[in-house]
């Protein structure tokens, strides 16, 4: 099926491989040229538009071609997506014949000339479901050639000794055949249209090339035959691992090793040997496991080598191909023919070429590896309760879409006081531009944001500042160009992609779980097991690796079906008992490893894995999800605005394993849903306006962050990010369900950096505010005590938390009362302080005298205040303070600073002091109409008593 190109982001319904439909159709003319008008006409009685879901005859070619050799493919440019065609491709319906059609010229439509034929299928509007039909080939031109006795680009399993027989005709007239077997031409015929030839006793694998030539025009034919070695049975060494196992004392060897059930024969194909393997490349049976495994010899230190496994099953079942050629499952970087050549150099400086000739993924082995050099060799992680996670998608952090921009922003992570990032899949995935959750090879890193060295050197330097690194892995599912999906998949007709067959011994057939996308991993399946611990270790000891987030933990189940969603929610003992056991391995490997589960259930499945081994400081951290509550308030509505369960003490865990959050990459953006649907009935505090909007995100992460327990920012929700979701690469959105599909996935703009949002006053606040919060949670005791969120049920707009900790002594910050104000209008609130005394507000230490616990403070709307028993100073030498900003400059009549001061002076260029404020908070507006116009050098002292000068522009 020729839609692989246009799966690579289709990750919200699941991928299957049903059986295609025939359709009966015609091409006419029959023989046309590439510049010929030609129509192709579909009989309606061939399609079942109700099992294809067509309403209004909306049907739809699915198109790519090739050259004169029928290789190199290119999809049709107006083919659109799959689940969205191109309205140029739609065919037009005729009620009188019932048929459809649709005509065009061939060199037009598909945007190229050298056209040897055109491929094409029929589909509906969105083909999920495989609501499509069989794959058609047209030859194009009056001079064709056919194979007759063997199909071009097939492979024939032969018995050592063995004939082949080759045949073909030609259309156009005489021609002149010349065939060639491994690049040496072994037999020609001159002037005939018939052509015949036995090749006798063949006991080598041979590729060939027949040539044919007519009117100075040449096509070429390519088609190999494999030869059964016999295999040779021999116990493998116990130390040798899946994949490549490198000999560190001869770095001229190689050791590679696949496990591969049912398979008869496996060759590897390489660099190395041309690309041609005699029986000498024919891999080795271990006596006792029964993988495969090869020595290689002879090999350069350092040179870089590409590899494949050639792997053959000669009876398989029904459906599934005799010969797979397939990059290594354990491939820790491969080379792809489909997405490298759009890899920027920038990003990834001398990536290895891909091999010519050859097709899908391949192998990189090269002896002799520099390691990398790791300057932090004993990270000590923040602790659990501590955390302050920042999810990133490196896609979209910045413009340049790879590890360098994180190196570069690496002030951005440490002013904001974050102590953990987790970036989401960087494991191999399918295309370039993606979330990163249709991974293929879960050991190898995508090149699109650079060399694995790249992200070593960025983790190690997260690990310099006291942050963790986190990796969001999918382990429930893999995608198509998966080595062990494509070793026994299902392939009906024949163009090297499917999915699991029945024998596949990691994945099912059909998904046991109502959300899955690609292909169900079977975790009850020791080899999946195996193969996940595998994965896990590697990530860990290559990669330094603090922890792992588990995405979708609901699909490792084994109990349910794809349409069973009751079942896939519900408790399920299998993926307790296994998730458990990929926790064990985890911290047998690290007993610091962050292991948190995205599993997003009943609360009863989650308390399995949140108290498992609290007693030994282990535990498993659980995803917990408040999207929706706390965008009520941002938005200024008390529905279902309930905040309590963001909290562990309302979800029965015993340690605090909740990572609350309110919001990731898979929710509407906060500002987005603010912007739009906000509270605007107070005209003076209306949430649809942009500053009021940013000034509730402040409030927003006051009621979040300090509750005790991890949690978790995705990224730039720090700067008031306010693009939808759905927003479009071009800056458009498309919402789903509309007329060209979501936008979800796409690429996003860079408006953060473009625009300079750090540099924005409103939504520095937001950033500053955050970052102080950030450094309360992780620098204070309290913030691993207790906590009530009153009301405990029901809703309100005015949160109120109170947080405590009894171990820490009087003189400690031991109390801290937060009091919000959602509301679109100022409230007074009684703040219910637990004793009178002395309190502070943490952010700017200001004092009030509490005489009365009861007593109201009035809360602008909005707003929200923090107190605790005890000044905290913010401004130490271990808080880094914000960049110092003033804005706006040039200025008219007054500007402000992003940061509390005790001192402003303004001097003249001359050196006069011209003018003096007093300590100030952030943001104080210093009035300036006095002064002439002009240039001046203003001197800024914090409270710390740190200096910055600054040029001003007085306009």
């Amino acid at each position: 099926m020729k839609k692989f190109t246009q799966l690579l982001f289709l990750l919200t319904a699941s991928i299957g491989f049903a059986q295609q439909q025939n359709v009966t159709y015609s091409v006419s003319p029959s023989e046309f040229n590439e510049d010929d008008s030609i129509t192709i006409t579909i009989e309606g009685s061939s399609v079942n538009e109700a099992t294809w879901n067509i309403t209004d005859n909306a049907l739809y070619l699915w198109a790519w071609s090739y050259d004169l050799n029928d290789e190199n493919s290119m999809d049709c440019p107006t083919n659109g997506s799959w689940d969205n065609s191109g309205e140029a491709n739609k065919f037009t319906y005729n009620s009188g014949s019932d048929t459809y059609t649709l005509s065009f010229v061939p060199t037009t439509f598909y945007n190229r000339t050298g056209i040897g034929s055109i491929g094409f299928l029929i589909k509906a509007k969105d083909g999920n479901g495989d609501k499509k039909s069989q794959d058609i080939t047209v030859q194009v031109g009056a001079f064709q050639v056919n194979l007759t006795s063997t199909a071009n680009n097939s492979s024939t399993i032969l018995t050592s000794g063995s004939d082949f027989d080759i045949a073909a005709t030609n259309t156009g007239g005489e021609a002149d055949y010349e065939l060639f077997a491994n690049g040496v031409s072994i037999n020609s015929a001159t002037g005939v249209s018939t052509y015949a030839y036995t090749d006798t006793n063949i006991t080598e694998i041979k590729n060939y090339e027949l040539v044919v030539t007519h009117n100075a025009n040449s096509i070429s034919k390519t088609f190999t035959v494999i030869v059964n070695p016999g295999t040779v049975e021999e116990a493998m060494p116990q130390d040798y691992e899946d994949g490549i196992t490198y000999n560190t004392a001869d770095a001229t060897k190689a050791i590679l090793v696949l496990d591969a059930p049912l398979k008869d024969f496996v060759y590897v194909a390489g660099s190395f040997n041309n690309w041609q393997p005699t029986s000498a490349y024919a891999m080795k049976k271990d006596t006792e496991s029964g993988k495969f495994w090869l020595e290689l010899n002879g090999l350069t230190e350092g040179e870089v080598y590409t590899y494949q496994y050639w792997v053959v099953a000669e009876a398989p079942v029904a459906g599934s191909p005799e010969l797979v050629k397939t990059a290594d499952p354990y491939s820790t970087l491969v080379l792809s023919p489909y997405d490298d050549p759009y890899i920027p150099a920038a990003s990834y400086p001398n990536l290895p070429a891909y091999p010519a000739g050859q097709e899908r993924e391949v192998t990189v082995l090269q002896t002799g590896q520099e390691e990398y050099n790791w300057q932090v060799t004993d990270f000590v992680k923040p602790k659990k309760e501590d955390l302050i996670i920042y999810e990133v998608l490196v896609r979209d952090f910045d413009s340049d879409r790879n590890y360098q921009d994180l190196i570069d922003k690496i002030d951005y992570f440490k002013n904001l006081h974050i102590n953990a990032i987790e970036l989401m899949p960087v494991m191999e995935f399918e295309g370039n531009e993606s979330w990163g959750y249709n991974t293929s090879f879960h050991m190898a890193t995508d090149k699109f944001y650079g060399p694995s060295d790249k992200l070593k050197e960025f983790i190690d330097l997260c690990h310099q500042n006291g942050i963790a690194v986190i990796l969001d892995v999918a382990l429930n599912h893999a995608f198509g160009r998966n080595p062990m999906v494509r070793m026994w998949m299902d392939d009906p007709d024949g163009d090297g992609w499917g999915g699991p067959s029945t024998e596949n011994p990691y994945f099912n057939v059909e998904a046991k779980h109502s959300y899955n996308v690609g292909n169900d991993f079977n975790h009850q399946q020791s080899r999946t097991q195996n193969y996940v611990r595998r994965v896990v270790k590697h990530w860990i000891e290559e990669f330094h690796i603090d922890g792992f987030r588990w995405d979708l933990t609901k699909g490792f189940t084994q109990n349910c079906s794809a349409n069973d969603e009751a079942c896939t929610n519900a408790y399920q003992q299998d993926r307790v008992d296994i998730l458990k056991e990929y926790a064990d391995y985890s911290w047998s490997l690290d007993p610091t490893h962050y292991t948190i589960f995205e599993h997003l259930g009943t609360d009863a499945e989650e308390q399995q894995w949140a108290n498992y081994k609290v007693d030994e400081g282990k535990g498993v951290m659980m995803w917990g999800i408040m999207n929706s509550t706390y965008n009520q308030l941002t938005m200024g509505y008390a529905d279902n605005s309930n905040i309590n369960r963001v909290g562990n003490n309302s979800r029965g865990f015993i340690g605090k394993r909740l990572v609350g959050y309110a919001e990731s990459h898979d929710e509407e953006r906060i500002m987005f849903k603010n912007l739009e649907y906000g509270n605007s009935n107070n005209p003076a505090h209306n949430v649809k306006d942009l500053n009021i909007a940013l000034k509730r995100m402040r409030t927003m992460g006051a009621v979040l962050i300090p509750v005790p327990g991890p949690k978790m920012l995705w990224h730039f929700g720090d700067l008031g990010w306010e693009y939808s979701i759905y927003t479009c690469n071009n800056g458009s959105v498309n919402m789903p369900g509309g007329d060209d599909g979501d936008c979800k996935l796409d690429t996003k703009p860079q408006p953060q950096w473009d625009e300079d949002w750090l540099n924005d006053v409103e939504r520095q606040k937001v950033y500053y505010t955050w970052g102080k919060l950030n450094y309360l949670k992780t620098q204070e005791d309290v913030f691993e005590g207790d906590y009530t969120i009153t009301p405990s049920s029901g809703t309100s707009l005015t949160p109120k938390i109170h947080i405590w900790n009894d171990a820490l002594a009087d003189t400690d910050l031991k109390d801290v009362v937060i009091v919000s104000n959602f509301n679109v209008t100022d409230q007074a609130i009684d703040p219910a302080f637990p004793y009178t005394g002395t309190w502070y507000n943490l952010l700017d230490n200001s004092e009030i005298e509490v005489t009365n616990v009861n007593a109201t403070i009035n809360i602008p709307a909005g707003d929200f205040r923090i107190y605790g028993n005890k000044q905290v100073e913010l401004g130490t030498e271990d808080f880094t303070t914000q960049k110092v900003v003033l804005y706006p400059n040039p200025a008219t009549t007054q500007f402000t600073i992003n940061t509390d001061v005790s001192r402003v002076e303004i001097y003249s260029m001359t050196g006069q002091l011209v003018k003096t404020f007093a300590a100030t908070q952030a943001f104080n507006l210093y009035d300036i109409s006095m002064l002439s116009k002009g240039l001046y050098i203003v001197n800024v002292t914090d409270t710390n008593n740190n200096h910055k000068t600054l040029k001003l522009v007085k306009d």
